[in-house]
């Protein structure tokens, strides 16, 4: 029996893993998509009978920052989605194959698998109207690998902000005419996982839950699965109580940094981002920005790259005074969405207003 065909039950048993292991797998898995653990022997007897699904994953105009936070996902791990959940066809950083090998791979589980394979995209890419040459994977433009990978695949899933929304390469001025996945693709599912790097835990959990009910998550206005993107920053950082008690530090280095005061006034972004770093984090659940002292810079919303300086507190109108902002704070008047929906009016205010740098006015100030 070919791995193509086994189910993942015989698979997890041919490598060696217990009921035990098994069962706790599902259980992360449960968690990962906000399930009860009622949930938990359903999602074992749908996994007991699925069939590893085809990824195919395409990386275009990116850091390789979305595949080096897959690699540190500790549930399930990327070791588990490789070898035991998914059967990962063609990734340029992780496959063994390069050159023509490498493409032939990439033809070959096109072709077996059509129509079922999951189609995976992280970075953006020059779009139809641009010059083909700005990024290229054996001698194919971007836009025609996309395409061609499109037209079987079964759904998109766009990992990162730069797949999702354009990213840093389709940030002002925006050189290569870079786009995102769903600004091209209008016929498959596009499911975006944004972020800068995404949480790890967020990219294996869609899969997860593709494998699990054999359908996509219930989606949000751009794209991103509610159950990771529901909730703002804000309403689930263990800061929020002092930015409701209007105590903020003024510095990465007074004393209300050190009492671990909210950054709202260093630029926290927290108020208008959708994310799960909160209670995902990174690095095994061992810390996140905020808790390492740094405000969110609002890596997962669209062209946060655009959106003004990094620590200007763009969660209210500039025109705001301090003492509205305490007020604020010490009320609770403004929050969740309200603070939101000011921070998105602001946000797209910055865009129009910001001009971009040329090479020759950074040379001057060198």
């Amino acid at each position: 029996m070919t791995n193509a065909n086994k189910t993942l039950g015989e698979s997890l048993r041919e490598h060696g893993v217990s009921r035990r292991g098994f069962l706790k797998f599902c259980a992360a898995t449960a968690s990962m998509m906000a399930l009860p653990p009622s949930m938990v022997p359903a999602i074992a007897a749908a996994l007991e009978k699925a069939r590893r699904p085809s990824v195919i994953w395409l990386s275009f105009q990116e850091c390789t920052g979305c595949t080096e936070s897959l690699t540190r996902s500790h549930s399930p791990t990327v070791e588990d989605l490789i070898l035991d959940v998914i059967s990962l066809d063609y990734h340029h950083t992780l496959q063994a194959a390069s050159g023509e090998a490498a493409e032939a791979a990439r033809e070959k589980a096109m072709e077996e698998n059509h129509g079922s394979y999951l189609l995976i995209v992280d970075g953006s890419l020059p779009g139809p109207d641009s010059n083909p040459g700005y990024s290229t994977i054996a001698g194919i433009s971007n836009y025609d690998m996309l395409m061609e990978a499109v037209e079987g695949a079964a759904a998109v899933v766009a990992v990162g902000s730069c797949a999702s929304f354009g990213g840093l390469p389709g940030a002002s001025p925006n050189p290569t005419g870079a786009v995102s996945v769903m600004d091209v693709v209008k016929d498959k599912p596009v499911i975006n996982v944004s972020g800068c790097p995404p949480v790890p835990m967020v990219i294996t959990g869609v899969l997860a839950q593709y494998l699990v009910f054999g359908q996509l998550p219930e989606l949000d206005e751009y794209h991103r699965p509610k159950a990771f993107f529901g909730q703002s920053i804000h309403d689930r950082c263990y800061r929020r109580p002092f930015y409701d008690k209007g105590l903020f530090a003024e510095s990465f280095d007074d004393e209300g940094a050190k009492a671990g005061w909210c950054l709202y006034r260093l630029g926290c972004k927290g108020p208008s981002t959708y994310n799960a770093c909160a209670p995902m984090r990174w690095n095994s659940g061992t810390s996140w920005p905020i808790e390492s002292g740094h405000p969110c810079l609002g890596c997962s919303e669209p062209r946060f790259w655009d959106a003004g300086g990094f620590y200007h507190p763009l969660s209210v109108p500039t025109s705001a005074s301090g003492g509205t902002i305490l007020a604020a704070g010490v009320t609770g008047a403004i929050v969740g969405g309200a603070v939101a929906a000011l921070a998105k009016k602001q946000v797209k205010a910055e865009q129009t207003e910001r001009q971009p740098v040329t090479v020759e006015e950074l040379e001057q100030k060198l």
